[in-house]
């Protein structure tokens, strides 16, 4: 992964075949997830990709996420509340401008997976939140706030809005959320080129991720039943106990 200049090229890093193959898996099953419940990709996807190679987060899955959450937006663009965006892209903005210079000061990697994991745990804990938040403007731009600082630092920033919008009507909620995530991780990737860690690795692992989610979002969306919300505890199980041993990976050196 490259530093310095809003473009990194000095040195191109691709993980092994066997990180590749597990890395398909993961992100396949990640989009049919995503598909499948409208929501999961990130916080399925993005622990077990650092445990595999920590190249695969967070800058290819923030890009992933951007290009779904496009596609979600334009396939609903008419839907979209757009002054409910702009109070949340308010937030990310700074979320995600405090994430840039958190991570513009950590040059080790121990601490950087040790910080990762802290921010994979606490997405989780937001998630078994089993609260809502009342959806106000001071609400979103607060919420939005913390999903640009986690999810520009985990690649997992659903859960935070998730608390705004687990009340709402579906069909409101999921156009606004997708146009609020697909401009919220272009913020977090432009604020990561600007701290250099935008290489051309990240940009090539992002195109190796794009076939397993084509093909994990297609498989999600016309096979509905393979996953319903049941499965939530076990997600979130998995997700927890890839926070833990990620916080013991930095802190031990594994």
């Amino acid at each position: 992964m490259g530093t310095g200049g809003f473009f990194a090229v000095d040195s191109v890093y691709l993980p092994s075949v066997l990180s590749c193959v597990l890395m398909c898996a993961i992100v396949f099953f990640a989009s049919v997830v995503q598909a499948s419940l409208g929501m999961g990709y990130g916080l399925t996807a993005a622990p077990l990709l650092a445990l595999v190679d920590p190249a695969f987060v967070p800058v290819p899955t923030i890009l992933i996420g951007m290009i779904t959450s496009t596609m979600g937006a334009r396939s609903e663009w008419s839907n979209i509340n757009w002054p409910e965006v702009r109070c949340a892209i308010a937030g990310r903005v700074a979320g995600a401008m405090g994430a840039g210079l958190l991570l513009s000061v950590i040059v080790d990697t121990r601490v950087s997976m040790m910080i990762f994991g802290v921010g994979v745990g606490l997405a989780v804990l937001l998630s078994a939140f089993n609260r809502t938040l009342a959806k106000t403007p001071v609400s979103l731009t607060a919420m939005g706030g913390v999903s640009g600082l986690m999810g520009t630092i985990t690649g997992v920033g659903a859960p935070p809005l998730a608390l705004v919008y687990q009340g709402s009507y579906a069909g409101d909620a999921r156009p606004t959320l997708a146009a609020i995530f697909a401009v919220g991780c272009f913020v977090s990737v432009v604020v990561l080129a600007l701290i250099g860690r935008l290489g051309v690795s990240e940009l090539i692992i992002c195109a190796f991720m794009i076939p397993p989610m084509v093909a994990g979002t297609y498989t999600g969306r016309f096979n509905r039943d393979l996953i319903d919300s049941r499965y939530r505890v076990a997600l979130l199980s998995i997700a927890g106990v890839a926070a833990v041993l990620l916080l013991a990976r930095g802190y031990f050196g594994g």
